[in-house]
């Protein structure tokens, strides 16, 4: 590991506080036990000891979380070694602990220290208590018992490690993807049922990075490893890069969640095509904790012609949420609606109410995953105006989808 601790590296990703929590609380307890003054769990950077957990009441500017010392000044090489018992009771009884300056410095008159090692038998640190005065009621039993703990903190380190060493995996794969520009766009058509023409296209990612997987998955990775903006921005930034080249009627929809809709990386991408071309795609599925930051970033180019959609309608309460809120041209009903709508009635009500709803809010709707004729006459027979999906065409390449546009294949 580098110099971040743990701890400050779960906050920072915001995975909770639990871990560190829980080891400072051992820490607390093992210390009030032996009636130590000071202790704490150090971590092996180099040539120093780095203090990762800190107990030291009333002694906190002498020793804090993040401070070092070079193991050439402590005693974890020595008990490590073996030249130095990691059981002292009264270091005065211990001449290569006298020996060391730090002993006096402190001074150091009692003190116990156990390894904390992996599973791979490397030594992480060391779990040390400590205080100024002899105390000859300290025994063996008291060692055991802060190797137990000793143990308890090693499985928590780990889980710890490992999480981490997934992290920076993610982290390092998405990075990839973005700096050798492993991204790339294809196209979905939207179709107007009543012309049986498109209208627009969908721009969706693909990854050709290794492990192959969903592109949703990929996005997943990045949010979670604080790439997601990146990700989402290189992602929008090629697909409207291919807006000239569509006839000028067309429409393109790209895909945003909430932190991009309010980033000024998104707000300069936007300035530079016009809006009324756009269409911008909230994709994200959790709640929105202010409705009104999104409103207001988007709302100068919404005044220009710039649409927002929200996708998956039907499914969840966030969407309807998005859809209350945000007032979105577009309503996209999600493609577990769709499916076999011709044949559930409990679909096509919903799928009716929705209807109803955007027309009385001025929205329009987009049937997602329209796969069979029967799927399309019945949503046609609803009212649906703009239909996507498998029968009507699937993601496809920039040349195969501008060709769609010279020559449209009009649904059924």
């Amino acid at each position: 590991m580098d110099d971040t601790s743990l701890h400050d590296w779960l906050v920072s990703i915001g995975t909770g506080t639990r871990q560190p929590g829980m080891m400072h609380r051992m820490i607390e307890v093992v210390r009030r036990h032996l009636g130590m003054e000071v202790a704490y769990i150090s971590e092996f950077v180099g040539n120093n000891s780095v203090f990762r957990e800190v107990d030291a009441p009333g002694l906190e500017h002498m020793i804090k979380v993040g401070d070092s010392i070079s193991l050439d000044d402590v005693y974890c090489r020595h008990i490590l070694a073996g030249r130095i018992p990691e059981f002292m009771p009264d270091t005065s009884a211990e001449p290569n602990a006298m020996a060391l300056p730090i002993t006096t410095a402190l001074p150091i008159g009692k003190h116990m220290s156990v390894p904390i090692r992996l599973r791979d038998g490397s030594a992480y640190g060391m779990f040390c208590c400590l205080g100024p005065h002899p105390d000859p009621s300290l025994r063996q039993r008291d060692l055991q018992m802060m190797k137990a703990f000793a143990e308890l903190a090693a499985f928590e380190i780990e889980q710890a490690l490992a999480l981490r060493r997934s992290f920076e995996t993610k982290r390092d794969r998405v990075r990839t993807v973005i700096d050798d520009g492993q991204i790339s766009i294809v196209y979905q058509p939207i179709w107007n049922v009543a012309t049986g023409r498109p209208l627009g296209v969908e721009c969706l990612s693909r990854i050709s990075a290794t492990p192959s997987r969903p592109p949703n998955e990929w996005f997943a990775d990045a949010a979670e490893t604080g790439l997601g903006l990146e990700l989402e921005i290189t992602a929008i930034r090629l697909a409207l890069a291919a807006l000239p080249a569509f006839p000028p009627e067309v429409y393109l929809t790209v895909n945003a969640s909430p932190a991009t809709l309010l980033s000024p990386e998104l707000n300069a991408i936007l300035a530079g095509h016009p809006s009324r071309r756009i269409v911008v795609e909230l994709t994200e599925h959790e709640m929105v904790e202010n409705y009104e930051e999104i409103i207001g970033a988007l709302q100068e180019f919404r005044t220009r012609g710039l649409r927002l959609a929200v996708d998956d309608a039907g499914t969840g309460y966030s969407s309807l949420q998005h859809i209350l809120h945000l007032r979105p041209d577009l309503i996209k009903l999600d493609m577990n609606l769709t499916r076999n709508i011709d044949l559930d009635p409990s679909r096509r009500a919903l799928a009716a109410a929705l209807i109803r709803f955007a027309r009385e809010t001025n929205s329009r709707i987009i049937a997602e995953g329209v796969e069979t004729e029967a799927e399309l006459q019945t949503l046609r027979q609803l009212g649906v105006e703009k239909v996507q999906g498998y029968l009507l065409g699937r993601p496809m390449p920039l040349a195969a989808a501008l060709e769609l546009f010279e020559h449209p294949r009009a649904p059924a």
